[in-house]
């Protein structure tokens, strides 16, 4: 498997169902979120705009994810709702891995690169970190229609969130 083949395993309507520990409160949520995620070639107007905003040529992408969701979690019963774009760029000596692009059309905040491994597992990792945030997620399916996830974050000043997601492809199965 490579990443455009994780990404288009990917695509389809999820059923997302989350577990969270935030370590400075001690407290943990629960939540859910429903997804829809579209996988984009390389030649998506999404891709090509991220692409340009990296200044980056949109032809060395692998491909590309779009994906919304809608959320609640436990605490407040409020909902969210986002969309984010990623882009993956292999490394050319390295195809396993590479840049990830990143985009958060809801956020004011300039987008992020980070990175990704495909691991010899068919594990995805994926790695942001900046000034002020370290994030590392781990996808794999445990079906094809049964999608886990992992995720921690680290805020600088030592607020830290260990999440575990299992999710439910609801439709749009290959």
């Amino acid at each position: 498997m490579d990443i455009v083949d994780f990404f288009e395993l990917s695509s389809g309507k999820w059923l997302s169902q989350r577990s969270s520990h935030h370590f400075d409160s001690k407290q943990s949520e629960a939540g859910k979120s429903d997804l829809v995620i579209e996988s984009l070639a390389q030649t998506a107007p999404e891709v090509v705009q991220l692409c340009e905003q990296y200044q980056l040529d949109p032809a060395i992408s692998q491909c590309g994810l779009k994906v919304s969701w809608s959320s609640s979690g436990e605490w407040d019963n409020k909902k969210t709702t986002g969309t984010s774009v990623l882009v993956a760029i292999a490394d050319p000596e390295t195809p396993n891995q590479g840049q990830l692009l990143r985009s958060f059309a809801a956020n004011t905040t300039p987008p992020v690169a980070g990175r990704y491994v495909l691991g010899s597992d068919e594990a995805l990792t994926l790695i942001t970190a900046d000034d002020t945030l370290y994030a590392e997620e781990r996808l794999w399916f445990a079906s094809p229609n049964l999608r886990l996830r992992t995720s921690m974050l680290k805020r600088t000043g030592g607020s830290s969130t260990a999440s575990f997601f299992s999710e439910i492809r609801m439709g749009g199965a290959k």
